[in-house]
């Protein structure tokens, strides 16, 4: 089953429930997919929807950091409900100690001892850990795992 294809019955469920956030937050991710289908060919890879819907909750994120360093809460209230609608479409997000010994092995795989080795593991982890773990969130534990 699409994204597309998921989307749709609860973009309509949430038209009935007079759902605001939910009605925002499904129709960003809906006008993204419509984007992608005519610009690259009709149809999208499940990577290109898992790295679409990624971009959405990352441009959310940031938008409600913005809006907390501003004092405005009530935009930033907006932004975190539409972040939890999008979030259940994205698969469960890894912890900390899960992705910690995951880069364990990382490391280890690729022989890495320093810091200046950090592109080698983030170029790695990074396609281990796509739509499961947040890059950021990654960096900084390689960073502190190389030393």
């Amino acid at each position: 089953m699409t994204l597309e294809e998921k989307i749709n019955p609860e973009l309509k469920a949430a038209m009935l429930a007079k759902d605001e956030a939910a009605l925002r937050a499904l129709r960003a991710v809906k006008a993204a997919i419509l984007l992608a289908k005519t610009s690259g060919g009709g149809t999208i890879s499940p990577e290109d929807e898992m790295k679409m819907l990624q971009k959405l909750v990352k441009q959310r994120k940031e938008s409600v950091e913005i809006y907390q360093n501003q004092n405005r809460a009530d935009l930033a209230k907006g932004e975190i409900e539409e972040i939890a609608v999008i979030e259940k479409f994205l698969p469960k997000q890894m912890g900390e100690d899960e992705i910690k010994e995951e880069l364990k092995k990382i490391i280890a795989q690729v022989g890495a001892t320093s810091a200046a080795e950090l592109g080698k593991v983030m170029g790695m982890a990074s396609k281990h850990f796509a739509g499961k773990a947040d890059n950021k969130v990654v960096s900084v534990l390689v960073k502190q795992l190389l030393g």
